[in-house]
């Protein structure tokens, strides 16, 4: 779908932080006219108003799209300031609002949930959407069309399954920073310079991250591709991989506290 075709009802964007502004960055780039985007923002950025966009003035009465781009805590105050119909689709990017909380703010509105993350500031983000059950195939088409102007996106089964997402590619590249950090700080303690040390780092999660998704291979297979009987790789990997201290019972709680936390967001 042409971002274009929303330019006649135009755009509402709720917030325009990080987030927000990769996706209307994206969207422009993708046909959206500015001139059709109107951001709700207390600090907006002082280029949005250069480019043609309105700033935190008067909303159309039925835009095409209604986006939601502010943080969870935000959003008691933020949605009984908002008013939308049945016509308008609203997205939210919010971790852990429910649809069922959506719902009671624009019940007669289709909704759509989508979780983002920050290499969408780069056009390498993934997200996952599910929708309400006013959300039919245009509206979820819509809805892929928006997101997928800063990466992939895929559709989940049931919202069921978002606070798994949220803890895994929502929170995920934070965990990822971490580990550049932790292998540039393990090189250091190995006798490397400081910058050394993170150049390598930076530059060894980037590449292996892109043949990840890249070579058509289970990571397993490109993992025991590297790992050479009795070599170095193999002693490195008979900690990182410890069933009792190692990393997959480290990461496993991880997810597990970062799904919990989206859980009790959503209460």
């Amino acid at each position: 779908m042409e971002l274009s075709a929303l330019n006649g009802r135009g755009l509402v964007l709720i917030g325009c932080g990080r987030m927000g502004g990769a996706l209307l960055q994206g969207w422009l780039k993708q046909g959206l006219a500015a001139d059709a985007v109107h951001v709700i923002d207390p600090n907006p950025r002082a280029d949005l108003s250069d480019l043609g966009i309105s700033i935190n003035g008067e909303l159309p009465a039925d835009p095409a799209v209604l986006v939601i781009a502010v943080k969870p805590q935000m959003m008691a105050d933020v949605l009984p300031r908002l008013t939308v119909g049945a016509s308008t689709l609203v997205v939210s990017v919010a971790a852990g609002v429910t649809l069922a909380a959506y719902e009671q703010a624009f019940p007669a509105a289709p909704i759509v949930r989508a979780m983002p993350n920050t290499p969408a500031a780069i056009g390498q983000g993934i997200t996952a959407i599910v929708g309400n059950a006013k959300a039919g195939e245009a509206e979820t088409t819509l809805a892929r069309a928006l997101m997928s102007a800063v990466g992939r996106v895929v559709t989940l089964d049931s919202e069921a399954q978002m606070d798994a997402v949220t803890a895994l590619s929502g929170s995920g590249p934070a965990y990822v920073f971490h580990m550049i950090e932790a292998m540039a700080a393990a090189g250091e303690a190995e006798g490397l310079s400081p910058a050394l040390a993170l150049e390598l780092a930076r530059a060894t999660v980037a590449g292996a991250g892109a043949l990840a998704v890249h070579a058509d291979e289970d990571p397993a297979k490109l993992r025991e591709a590297v790992t050479s009987p009795g070599g170095t790789t193999a002693a490195g990997l008979k900690i990182l991989m410890d069933p009792h201290g190692g990393l997959p019972p480290l990461m496993r709680r991880t997810i597990a506290a970062a799904a919990e936390r989206g859980r009790e967001l959503g209460r």
